[in-house]
């Protein structure tokens, strides 16, 4: 081997996952908005990234690679099974115990319960912009659309919950009066 010759050795699989599964899972879960869905995404594109790994381990940014296929294993999704399924919001919620920061785990479910209106394209191009704090470039990347589209996407996607926010507090206001 020559002097100037450098030697990388390829990231581990399953070192690189025990570090980055939470991370994974989390970005999932913002994508996706439901826990089973995120575990599933996260699944399918780890089952594929480790029958790729050679590939996947060589490129510039591992972990952008799979979140991408993360984002891929989710519209895999969606146009599977959105157009037969009809979700349903979830009748019976237990109580948990809410640890120290009630207010702002509450006020992030509230911001997620908006999020959750949105359509499923407008969702993830928030969520890439602002919880990944991605450039439309990336956004549109990612999502196989023009980096006008991502910009459109998020675009509607704020005047959306900026309306029903709106709406909300018109409500809000009228039941006080």
């Amino acid at each position: 081997m020559a002097a100037a010759e450098v030697r990388v050795e390829p990231l581990d699989f399953e070192v690189w996952v025990t570090e980055k599964a939470d991370a994974l899972l989390r970005f999932a879960y913002v994508l996706t908005g439901d826990s089973n869905l995120a575990e599933d995404a996260v699944q399918d594109a780890l089952t594929t990234a480790c029958a790729r790994w050679g590939r996947v381990s060589r490129a510039d940014d591992p972990e952008a690679y799979v979140k991408r296929m993360v984002v891929n294993a989710h519209i895999s999704w969606w146009r599977r099974f959105r157009r037969r399924e009809a979700p349903v919001e979830d009748p019976v919620r237990t109580a948990r115990a809410v640890p120290d920061g009630a207010a702002d785990r509450a006020e992030a479910e509230a911001i997620w319960a908006l999020c959750a209106t949105l359509p499923d394209k407008q969702r993830a191009a928030v969520v890439l912009r602002f919880y990944e704090d991605m450039s439309y470039a990336e956004i549109g990347k990612l999502l196989h659309c023009a980096e006008a589209t991502a910009r459109s996407h998020v675009h509607r996607a704020l005047a959306a919950l900026k309306t029903t926010l709106s709406h909300q507090e018109d409500r809000e206001g009228a039941e006080d009066a």
